[in-house]
């Protein structure tokens, strides 16, 4: 159990934070406040949340990982408490950052939508204590504190990088992987372009590879093929607009780069089994009820 101290570092436009997650913090955690944060929640055995759709619920310890553009919740909490790491992009980019942890599009922004990791008794052991050690900076507040935090912060992502790709990736990311750095560039350029750019041969022709290529080497990594990727992360983002915004599906369909918004309908309606407005519909019915 990792005792608690309310933990905020301000610098210039940099912020770094630490949060407890019980359930005396739970509304707070759940609120709007740290939308434009990213995050990294440390969660024990026990927890139930949704990451955009999807529920995960913790059988083990386990590290999720929050974009400042995704929409999480948590509906129950587990016997001890977790943490939650919320910071700003002025404090650590991760784009900035990437060649040194090889993190983005494997933490953030992956193609396989799992924003998480499972955490063994050793892995445990090691998150808890680098966790220790950044509250343990907070307290002191001694000379290059800022940078010190920035260090622990990095060491999470390293590892979590690592057990991210042998998890979901079945392979070891030592930096060297091919099959690996393709994952990640793919991943970012799907999560750069999407508005855009809705052909597999967009984004094979960016890389320099035949789409089949393409469609061949992530089959080869057992991963969704390209098109599909694709659309389900237009749909995603279609998803997240439906629910959080007041854009009608029409304005949807044109900020998502289609201009005939009858085939972004019928589109989204394929994927998801619902027209945009039944989808709504349906989401804010269930809100009511639970």
């Amino acid at each position: 159990m990792i005792e608690f101290q309310q933990c905020l570092l301000e610098s210039f436009y940099k912020k770094m934070g630490l949060h407890r997650v019980s359930q005396t913090d739970l509304e707070e955690v759940n609120s709007e406040k740290y939308k434009s944060y990213i995050k990294i929640l440390y969660l024990p055995e026990g927890y139930t949340l949704t990451v955009d759709f999807k529920q995960y619920t913790t059988g083990e310890p386990a590290v999720f990982f929050i974009n400042s553009n995704q929409h999480f919740h948590i509906e129950n909490i587990g016997e001890e408490p977790g943490l939650m790491i919320y910071y700003n992009r002025d404090f650590y980019c991760i784009q900035i950052h990437d060649s040194e942890v090889a993190c983005d599009g494997l933490l953030f922004n992956n193609l396989s939508n799992m924003p998480m990791i499972t955490l063994n008794a050793t892995d445990t052991i090691v998150i808890t204590y680098i966790l220790k050690a950044i509250q343990n900076e907070f307290r002191v507040k001694q000379a290059q504190q800022e940078e010190m935090l920035r260090v622990y912060l990095k060491q999470i992502i390293i590892l979590s990088t690592r057990l991210w790709s042998v998890q979901h990736l079945d392979k070891v990311n030592d930096g060297i992987d091919h099959d690996t750095a393709f994952y990640r560039q793919f991943s970012l350029l799907v999560e750069n372009h999407y508005k855009e750019k809705h052909a597999v041969a967009d984004y094979a022709d960016i890389i320099g590879i035949a789409p089949k290529t393409l469609s061949h080497r992530l089959k080869k990594m057992n991963m969704t093929q390209p098109n599909e990727v694709i659309k389900d992360r237009i749909i995603l983002e279609a998803k997240r607009l439906l629910i959080h915004t007041a854009m009608s599906a029409k304005e949807i369909a044109y900020h998502l780069g289609y201009e005939d918004p009858a085939y972004f309908n019928r589109l989204f309606s394929l994927k998801v089994g619902n027209t945009p407005s039944n989808f709504r519909k349906k989401y804010d019915e269930g809100k009511k009820y639970n």
